[in-house]
């Protein structure tokens, strides 16, 4: 669906020439959000421990984040989804975001695997069955094993952080596109520059502003889980979430989930709920998001990112042909 609305808008800048984005702005404003959180009647929305909860541990590291980021990029203004130990609706988490204009938007969570189930013969039992009918049929006693089954935890740990999958890109593109105003001078009372949002200009631009959040994206997960595994967690990488997690579709900007660990291991668990385990999931993300600033700087709109540079008379073809070479190199190469 990408493609074809990229095809269309192609074909409309073949005449048009030189169509160029703007630099991209520093990082000027980190959105925090807390995964999950305490529901109205008192209960826990996440995942659940062996005594702790995944909603008070997202709430726990942000703080802590928020704090760290302070310290170490005093530059940044950070927004919190949830300041508070209470749940915040799913769709107020995005609306958030973007009404704040944030330039990244950096999801924390807790992971979590259904326990092991096992089945084991414990001895076996006397089982009566009959053969026959009427006067012929007779009883038979037989032997029959006995099993009971029961669980273990799961062994999962490490660390995962996920951006959206790119067969998700059509639903950013709505997002870049619908909160397209929040972005542009009318809302300082400047009606001069009021974004045509349905203007074939606008929609290429957009389209390719999606790319560029892809990229951006994959980057900082990439970022985080190099930080991980420097402390020696286990990191388990960096991966596109093909199931929607819709906060990162709908917010228009760069989005990474940080998965800090698994609560359903003890040990995990033990780290998550432990002061200086916290501590240290904030540092990393914290120099993560500085390796990423740092890139931003070094690349601008030169390497990992996409931009329109074509010229008169260029073709449409060679328009979608860049397009997908920079988001094959993205994939693989990044």
């Amino acid at each position: 669906m990408l493609k074809k609305t990229l095809t269309l808008l192609a074909c409309f800048l073949f005449g048009l020439g030189l169509l160029a984005l703007k630099k991209p702005q520093p990082v000027k404003t980190v959105i925090i959000d807390a995964g999950h959180g305490v529901m109205a009647g008192g209960g826990y929305n996440g995942a659940r421990g062996s005594y702790s909860y995944e909603d008070d541990i997202c709430y726990a590291i942000a703080k802590k984040l928020v704090a760290q980021i302070k310290r170490d990029h005093p530059e940044i203004r950070i927004v919190e989804t949830r300041p508070t130990r209470n749940i915040t609706d799913l769709r107020e988490r995005a609306n958030i975001a973007n009404r704040e204009k944030g330039d990244l938007f950096i999801s924390i969570h807790v992971n979590a695997m259904d326990p092991i189930r096992h089945r084991e013969q414990v001895g076996t039992e006397t089982e009566v069955y009959y053969t026959g009918k009427g006067k012929k049929r007779k009883k038979h006693t037989r032997k029959v094993p006995v099993y009971r089954t029961y669980t273990t935890p799961h062994p999962a740990k490490g660390t995962q952080t996920y951006i959206w999958g790119v067969n998700k890109a059509g639903q950013k593109e709505v997002a870049v596109r619908e909160n397209a105003q929040m972005y542009s001078d009318a809302t300082n009372g400047d009606s001069s520059n009021i974004v045509d949002v349905d203007s074939p200009e606008f929609m290429a631009r957009a389209a390719v502003q999606t790319k560029q959040f892809w990229v951006r994206s994959a980057h900082l997960a990439d970022f985080v889980e190099a930080e991980f595994g420097k402390v020696g967690r286990v990191s388990q990488g960096s991966y596109q979430r093909q199931v929607g997690i819709w906060v990162l579709q709908a917010t228009a900007m760069p989005s990474v989930l940080v998965e800090t660990g698994f609560i359903t291991n003890k040990e995990e668990e033990d780290y998550l709920n432990s002061e200086s385990g916290q501590q240290e999931v904030a540092e990393c993300i914290s120099r993560a998001l500085g390796n990423y600033m740092e890139w931003v700087d070094k690349n601008g709109n030169r390497k990992g990112t996409t931009s329109i540079l074509g010229t008169t008379g260029a073709s449409a073809a060679a328009f979608l042909e860049q397009i997908e070479k920079q988001e094959q190199a993205a994939r693989h190469g990044r």
